[in-house]
């Protein structure tokens, strides 16, 4: 069975491009446009693997992260932020609310599946 990745992000094009690529390698793979769609969605139904982009409108990323860590069936789930947000702060920040890794975009899509490889073993 394919592991099933939620991809989060407000822009059409980097979900697309990320859809693409994950589908490509045979994954499956849900999109949401902001933190609370994405919420919203884990609260309905499993993932085995969260991409998310940090800034987006109605819930950040980071929010996103903590309020998934919070759910029982996301405690130990993977979840990688794609961001342009670069600094050691931010990432610190990632880090302390449960992040599992880190990406700064623009991403290059070989590393994309390195990364999702290594993060669902």
């Amino acid at each position: 069975m394919s592991k099933h990745i939620l991809v989060v992000d407000d822009s059409v094009s980097i979900r697309q491009m990320v859809e693409m690529t994950l589908k490509g390698a045979g994954y499956t793979v849900t999109t949401a446009q902001d933190g609370q769609e994405a919420l919203d969605k884990c609260k309905s139904q499993q993932f085995n693997f969260v991409l998310t982009d940090q800034n987006m409108p109605r819930m950040d990323g980071l929010t996103l992260i903590k309020n998934l860590r919070s759910l029982a069936s996301y405690s130990r789930t993977p979840v990688v932020m794609l961001t342009t947000e670069a600094g050691e702060d931010m990432k610190a920040k990632g880090k302390a609310a449960g992040a599992t890794g880190w990406m700064v975009k623009p991403f290059d899509p070989s590393k994309l599946l390195d990364v999702t490889k290594r993060v669902l073993g």
